[in-house]
């Protein structure tokens, strides 16, 4: 795969409708070519302290930042006509599914590609497990900012054009 847009969201919450940040990174015949990071305005509106441990990011990060439909609304034009990839894909297109609906946005049925089922396919038993920071490292990707929602674009785009 040599054209596709890596994303990865955080979550405030439980919700997936809480995404509280988002990366993009858009690759076009192999080359990084575009990125986009913004934080968003979480629904509902708190953070749990668990979630802020993960990822760093508190209710005085996102009490300012645009929601989520003006967010997006920036994003398309990089991903279009794009496939998507995501590490653990069934949680990023759930978070966007979920945020879609909960804004009553048509969703136009993006094509999502998973880098962790594909790390399980390709690297099986050689990896201690396939989370992202590990298969990133197997792929020659430093992941030092890991839970920074464009530094895990990152990761998982160079991931992607190693193994998709």
């Amino acid at each position: 795969m040599k054209d596709f847009a890596a994303i990865d969201f955080e979550i405030a919450n439980n919700e997936r409708t809480s995404v509280c940040s988002v990366g993009v990174v858009v690759v076009r015949g192999g080359a990084f070519v575009d990125s986009y990071y913004s934080l968003i305005h979480p629904e509902p509106e708190w953070h749990w302290w668990r979630f802020t441990q993960i990822h760093g990011l508190t209710a005085d990060d996102t009490a300012d930042a645009p929601v989520f439909p003006k967010v997006w609304k920036e994003i398309v034009p990089k991903i279009e006509g794009l496939p998507l990839v995501a590490h653990n894909s069934p949680f990023d297109e759930g978070c966007l599914k979920a945020v879609f609906r909960m804004y009553q946005m048509d969703y136009p049925d993006y094509e999502f590609h998973c880098t962790c089922q594909a790390a399980r396919r390709v690297f099986g038993r050689e990896l201690p497990n396939h989370q992202l920071q590990t298969v990133a490292a197997r792929c020659g990707y430093d992941l030092t900012a890991h839970h920074n929602a464009l530094a895990d674009a990152e990761a998982c785009a160079w991931i992607a054009r190693e193994i998709l």
